[in-house]
């Protein structure tokens, strides 16, 4: 079996985990006889300081001829003054658009290795953390018009959200399909109290469950749903949201985890082609240090050889050696204990292959 992806390593922490992820992907190539071509491609502040754009034609055009994408991070201090078009997030939200990658899949389980790491009182979190949340990636306040103007009473600026009966129907019919095979439980979360945009959120949703009365539906305004991750997350399954609200409601389920350098994350649309990437963000503060996490971009690795390439049986030889790591203990720093020995991000890297590889 041969494939074609484009990585981009992007930018801080970006470059460190996305070198680790792909070694793993060597492993697992020799392994599984399969044959793994590599394109590296500048995105971001890497891509906007070499050629003045986040996301050029040229890489655009390269990243459409793969089979999939491999995403480090983007952004950092470096651009905060950049506005627009030039910040190094218009490079991600540019090619998530042009690829057509409406459905951001991402996962939040707690390993009972790390139950001592989950914020949470312990009660709530030994009743388990394993929900998915699914989040319409290429609408919304994200993609909406946008601008400033100057107003009676000085300047004024405006994000407008925006949602389309389709775009809802299409992001549901994700959310209750994947629902199937695992607990069959979708929770849609929105604001229908206030804003109109969330009110036809709701009504397509509930329109499109009638084609899945085997699935259990529930509605959730944003703000309450923030809170039951918190005092209940056992009760989530799939937690469907809109692009905004899924942003910020996936970090939360990041955090109770145990720690955001964990968690994957898959975004796709009509065909197999997908974008993988880590949840987290680009943290320049460790960039170049050794202490980033490279977990979340391993299992993102997993997530793309699951869903872009149909290589179940080899996905879950990754998870199991990550989660096999984790039960001995292995930690990087943000998830060790204080005065607890702390591995690097390499250190990291290898602890996992020598799992994958069968050896202690």
């Amino acid at each position: 079996m041969e494939f074609k992806i484009a990585v981009l390593p992007g930018d801080g922490i970006g470059p460190e985990v996305t070198s680790e992820a792909l070694k793993i992907l060597r492993v697992i190539e020799e392994i599984y006889g399969l044959s793994i071509k590599t394109i590296e491609l500048p995105i971001g502040g890497a891509s906007l300081d070499l050629y003045g754009s986040p996301l050029t034609d040229e890489a655009l055009s390269e990243i459409k001829t793969c089979d999939a994408s491999f995403l480090g991070a983007v952004g950092g201090e470096k651009w905060d003054s950049e506005t627009g078009g030039r910040r190094p997030e218009a490079g991600l939200l540019g090619l998530r658009k042009e690829l057509g990658l409406f459905a951001n899949i991402r996962p939040a389980k707690l390993y009972p290795a790390l139950m001592s790491a989950c914020p949470l009182r312990s009660d709530i979190a030994e009743k388990g953390i394993d929900m998915v949340v699914v989040r319409e990636l290429i609408g919304g306040m994200y993609f909406g018009e946008s601008g400033r103007i100057t107003t009676e009473t000085g300047e004024a600026a405006y994000d407008v959200e925006r949602y389309s009966r389709d775009e809802v129907a299409r992001i549901a019919k994700v959310a209750f399909e994947m629902a199937r095979s695992r607990r069959g439980r979708v929770t849609s979360v929105d604001k229908a109290n206030v804003l109109e945009s969330s009110r036809l959120w709701r009504e397509t949703v509930c329109d499109v469950s009638k084609e899945y009365p085997d699935i259990s539906l529930d509605h959730l305004y944003v703000d309450n749903a923030s809170m039951q991750l918190i005092k209940d997350p056992a009760r989530f399954d799939i937690v469907l949201a809109s692009n905004m609200f899924g942003d910020i409601l996936s970090d939360e389920a990041a955090m109770i985890t145990g720690s955001i350098g964990l968690l994957p994350s898959a975004s796709f649309g009509e065909d197999s082609f997908g974008l993988y990437e880590p949840v987290h963000g680009s943290a320049p503060d460790i960039a170049g240090k050794q202490l980033a996490n490279p977990l979340a971009a391993i299992l993102s690795v997993a997530l793309m050889l699951r869903i872009s390439f149909g290589l179940g049986e080899a996905a879950g030889h990754i998870e199991a050696a990550v989660e096999s790591c984790l039960d001995d203990g292995l930690r990087t720093a943000d998830l060790a204990a204080p005065g607890a020995m702390r591995l690097s991000t390499e250190e990291m890297g290898k602890a996992v292959i020598q799992k994958i590889k069968g050896k202690p």
